[in-house]
């Protein structure tokens, strides 16, 4: 199964609170933390909602 390296590039301080739930739900943290999640349909859907705020990059 594919996966996708997902790192936080933005502050999230003075975001909607929807945004701030999301990244932390993606278990990201602190600005240049990273997390390796599964390329699925709702991982996906989270990131298309903080796309301004992170980095994606494939991992094989």
């Amino acid at each position: 199964m594919a996966q996708v390296k997902v790192t936080l590039i933005h502050s999230v301080a003075h975001r909607q609170p929807t945004q701030r739930r999301t990244v932390k739900a993606l278990g990201l943290g602190k600005i240049n933390s990273s997390v390796i999640l599964p390329d699925n349909a709702a991982t996906r859907g989270q990131i298309f909602k903080i796309a301004h705020l992170v980095s994606i990059e494939e991992v094989k």
